[in-house]
């Protein structure tokens, strides 16, 4: 059975409005997309381009916060219980409007027993708010390197806050990008949690650009990752060099 393939528009098609951006998704051979943050675009406006092409919505993130402060997510800093929450409201009901089936948890910049506690509590709210109009929560280890002081940086400590938390709708969102920068060993880590994950994610390392260079063999890593039973799409989410459909050789030769 061939592989499928989701678009992230936070990184593709980015030379188009949203809407268009689905439309030139779908006419590239994607099977799916996923959002950033697409809070901009009328849900109505987005939902019209989706029903269009037929394409599911994977996904979208929770804000990051206060930019000029360095926020990057809310759901593990205490004292940001209120805003994390509204982030989460927010999410949820976009992801609602547009048929999204999952809201990614943003973590935030935070350290110590405290942050994991309020990341917990944070995430058992979202889970119960999403799990009423069966949608699931996606956690993402980020590595240190490009997000520094990131509270979740690997996938071992998301299996464990999964395990505190006890929502049968949180789930793992693991980058292979962000998990080759932590670690390595892809096809181990991965199988060993593939029962918490909810989406796997792929670029080019270093340079997170087109996925068909650099230390990742991915036309070998995404089969033998389906081989194991991940059964669905996997996301698209590098930085184009150019115009994206100009860098699509990839999505046919995999």
């Amino acid at each position: 059975m061939p592989i499928a393939f989701s678009a992230n528009l936070g990184f593709l098609f980015t030379e188009y409005a949203l809407p268009d951006a689905v439309r030139a998704a779908s006419r590239a051979g994607f099977k799916a997309v996923e959002l950033h943050w697409p809070y901009a675009t009328p849900a109505a406006d987005l939902r019209a381009a989706l029903n269009e092409t037929g394409l599911p919505v994977l996904g979208l993130n929770t804000v990051r916060g206060d930019l000029d402060k360095g926020e990057f997510g809310l759901a593990a800093l205490p004292g940001r219980e209120t805003a994390a929450r509204a982030a989460i409201d927010e999410a949820i009901a976009y992801a609602r409007a547009i048929g999204a089936q999952n809201v990614h948890v943003m973590a935030g910049r935070a350290e110590g027993e405290t942050a994991e506690r309020t990341f917990a509590d944070n995430l058992a709210y979202a889970c119960t708010a999403a799990d009423a109009h069966g949608i699931g929560i996606l956690i993402e280890p980020l590595n240190a390197r490009d997000v520094p002081g990131y509270f979740l940086t690997d996938i071992a400590h998301a299996a464990r806050i999964i395990d505190r938390v006890g929502a049968p709708n949180l789930r793992i969102m693991a980058d292979c990008y962000h998990m080759q920068i932590v670690g390595g060993d892809l096809l181990t880590r991965l199988t060993h949690h593939l029962p918490k994950i909810g989406h796997i994610q792929f670029a080019a390392v270093p340079d997170r650009t087109e996925p068909d260079h650099g230390e990742i063999d991915f036309s070998w890593l995404l089969k033998a990752l389906a081989d194991a039973g991940y059964d669905r799409p996997f996301g698209a989410e590098y930085k184009p060099c150019g115009r994206t459909e100009d860098g699509l050789g990839w999505l046919k030769a995999f």
